[in-house]
């Protein structure tokens, strides 16, 4: 496991780990993997970053990085002859922009490059996929997932939501409630790609929940459930959020409107993955244990450092309530 330390990458550590499979996680030190996996520290933008993998074999390794392309092809070119199969987690966005609802593994996707440096998200992940491709052929998985939450996510997206409605009172809960969400649990995530080395999968796999596999309704009642919060849910129409300045996905956390980034966010087609197994459990399972873990560390979730902080203002919020 490159990386293993913190969310999507924790999970597949710790689900392999359940299998009883041996893992060895490289990373920098910030953070300590799960019990039992083999530690190996070291800085993959350091040019000796993976001196600590000189020497072994593995049926597979996992990759989440989401920077330099050329981290990436560094470390797939390194390993290409000691490890079975390359699984690369990219994301939905490699795709052009907008996609269509129904947009498949087969929807044309942005420029990249591997040899890249420091770039934009969607080119960094994309030259990530070419860099592992060019390294391990038909060895290479990218699994393209889409939203990604559940416990130990340092986005702060699903954290946010929960601490809010936590507070009570009222809340602006940006409608319509029956607006139909598209997410993977990074649990389910993780079980989807171990079970897809097992099957010796190859190749682009959109991994996300299949549409309308939850609702803004649905996700915002959780939250007030497993919080025991007195808050009250004020839906409101898009039109007036919009109005107001507020920014879908960033400044009210996961909603975005009907429309073009919606139909990309929201409505993917993901029949290929469904096919090779992928299983997602219920947001209500999701809620609870994302606030179990949060209310561990005292109510406030990790923040990546790369990642801008999201939620909306309280005097925006405060504003629009009156309203």
């Amino acid at each position: 496991m490159l990386g293993g330390t913190e969310f999507v990458g924790y999970a597949v550590t710790e689900a392999a780990l359940a299998r009883g499979w041996q893992v060895t996680v490289l990373h920098r030190g910030h953070h300590e993997p799960p019990p039992g996996a083999t530690s190996v520290r070291g800085d993959r933008l350091d040019p000796a970053g993976l001196a600590g993998l000189g020497t072994g074999e593995w049926d597979a390794v996992v990759d989440t990085w989401s920077a330099a392309p050329s981290v990436v092809r560094d470390a797939a070119n390194a390993l290409a002859g000691r490890v079975g199969r390359y699984v690369y987690v990219s994301s939905g966005s490699v795709y052009t922009y907008p996609s269509p609802a129904g947009h498949a593994e087969d929807w044309p996707v942005v420029e990249g490059s591997p040899d890249a440096g420091d770039v934009e998200y969607a080119a960094a992940k994309r030259g990530g996929e070419l860099a592992v491709t060019a390294a391990f052929g038909d060895r290479a998985l990218l699994a393209r997932a889409g939203l990604i939450l559940g416990p130990r996510e340092n986005i702060g997206r699903l954290p946010w939501w929960l601490s809010r409605i936590a507070r009570g009172g009222p809340v602006l809960a940006p409608g319509p409630r029956d607006l139909g969400l598209q997410y993977i649990d990074a649990r389910d995530l993780a079980t989807w790609i171990l079970d897809a080395v097992e099957g010796g999968l190859h190749g682009p796999y959109n991994l996300i929940s299949p549409p309308g596999h939850t609702t803004m309704g649905e996700l915002l009642e959780s939250c007030k459930r497993v919080t025991g919060s007195d808050a009250e849910l004020r839906w409101t129409d898009p039109g007036p959020i919009l109005a107001a300045g507020v920014q879908p996905w960033m400044d009210l956390p996961v909603w975005v409107p009907r429309g073009e980034l919606y139909d990309t966010l929201h409505q993917g087609d993901v029949s290929k993955a469904l096919a090779a197994g992928l299983r997602c459990r219920p947001v209500a399972e999701t809620v609870a244990d994302t606030w179990s873990w949060l209310r561990e560390l005292g109510g406030v979730a990790p923040q990546r450092p790369d990642r801008p902080v999201l939620g909306l203002d309280p005097e925006v919020e405060a504003k629009l309530l009156r309203r």
